[in-house]
């Protein structure tokens, strides 16, 4: 019994600490780095770099990576965003959905081919998010927008790996 009791405790304090963490970000895109990676000024003037969850886009020297960051920029550049995030990566990076007017602009990278669903880090989004991501990517696909259109698209992490 004693051991039920610390188990559950155990697991309270940690999602105690995991939403303490989370938190959205509110603020205006100041920067677009590339195609799943922008700088967002809050109101306190504070810059927030966040890489978008769940998306990889097409590095800056690989085919389609400067048209993936002019497309991020077309959705969020100057725009107010909200950044949901509780992520940081490596790079110190925050890792957050990036909701502009409402709008998913990392599920919008995917729709228009300017993106891949990040399928190594599924297991992070929600349900909901996962099956909306891989839809898009199998559509975006299907019709060949963007990236899709080469005939044998690399992907980002594979090219980074080649590197």
């Amino acid at each position: 019994m004693r051991m039920k009791v610390y188990g559950f405790a155990l697991i309270f304090i940690a999602a105690c600490a995991v939403s303490a963490w989370a938190a959205d970000i509110n603020g205006r895109v100041v920067r677009v780095a590339d195609g799943d990676t922008i700088t967002v000024l809050d109101a306190a003037n504070v810059q927030h770099k966040i890489r978008l969850a769940g998306i990889d886009a097409p590095e800056k020297k690989q085919a389609f990576g400067q048209r993936s960051k002019e497309s991020l920029s077309e959705l969020a550049a100057g725009k107010q965003v909200v950044v949901q995030t509780d992520k940081r990566d490596r790079y110190g990076r925050q890792i957050g959905k990036v909701l502009v007017d409402g709008q998913d602009a990392n599920l919008e990278q995917i729709n228009r081919g300017m993106a891949w669903f990040y399928r190594k880090y599924q297991a992070e989004q929600s349900p909901s998010d996962r099956r909306l991501y891989e839809a898009a990517e199998d559509a975006a696909k299907a019709d060949e927008r963007g990236l899709w259109r080469d005939s044998a698209p690399v992907a980002p992490w594979e090219f980074r790996q080649s590197r």
